[in-house]
């Protein structure tokens, strides 16, 4: 069997223990793309994953006009559809928020995070190829929460009773991924990320760093995210490591 097969049957297996879940208020919807956006994620699977990576950048969870409307992490329609060239009819999750529609590749508005993420990589890797050879993006957990108002909230945000089940279902899948496509290097794309890949991650033979999120809720992401992220990135000293380490035993 295939990475990316693998990779279909990990995300399987984690849907399939979300799925009994529940969230209290004020949590009044969840929404999960691996479901109602997965035949766009199985194909960002197929396409990008088949195959080991020397890095894996690791997101938090999705936004509401990201990989909620596209079903790929991070997933700005435009870098999605054309730059990935990746485009599937989305369904619509039931039940469905009144203020946060999903539109799929319809939608109007743009995921700032995810253009700035897969802006400053597409100018860098010209063809979505060259730079998945040796990369892919994850994120640790798949579902959207989201309050009355419309509003999201973070899965660090989560009741102690709700978090727990949910980070161990969401840690087994990450430590199922990295298994899958053996990295030297886990990134995360903020904090949070960087913190679950040091838990989960910690006793196996890779090495874990941090760039900054591009959030544009933060005012060092908004001055310059590209270049903090690029300066954080040459600091651990990725851009001039063109190769993989040996094989693990």
């Amino acid at each position: 069997m295939g990475h990316a097969d693998r990779l279909i049957r990990a995300a399987r297996r984690l849907s399939r223990a979300l799925e009994p879940m529940r969230f209290r208020a004020p949590v009044t919807h969840v929404y999960n793309p691996l479901i109602h956006a997965g035949r766009a994620h199985r194909r960002y699977l197929n396409r990008f994953g088949d195959g080991p990576k020397r890095v894996v950048f690791l997101g938090m969870n999705p936004g509401p006009y990201g990989m909620t409307q596209t079903g790929v992490p991070f997933g700005e329609i435009a870098a999605v559809r054309d730059w990935m060239g990746i485009e599937e009819r989305i369904d619509r999750p039931d039940p469905e928020h009144p203020r946060r529609p999903v539109d799929g590749f319809a939608c109007a508005r743009s995921e700032v995070s995810g253009a700035r993420l897969w802006g400053a990589i597409s100018k860098h890797w010209e063809r979505p190829e060259d730079f998945f050879r040796d990369h892919f993006v994850a994120n640790f957990c798949p579902l959207v929460f989201m309050e009355d108002s419309g509003r999201n909230r973070t899965p660090n945000k989560l009741p102690v009773a709700e978090r727990e089940p949910l980070y161990a279902a969401c840690n087994d899948h990450l430590r199922c991924v990295i298994e899958i496509l053996e990295p030297d290097w886990v990134i995360g794309i903020g904090a949070f990320a960087e913190s679950r890949a040091r838990t989960v991650l910690g006793d196996l033979d890779l090495e874990i760093g941090r760039i900054l999120h591009p959030s544009p809720a933060s005012p060092k992401a908004n001055r310059d995210w590209a270049g903090a992220a690029e300066g954080e990135y040459r600091a651990l000293g990725l851009c001039n490591a063109s190769s993989r380490r040996s094989p693990r035993a």
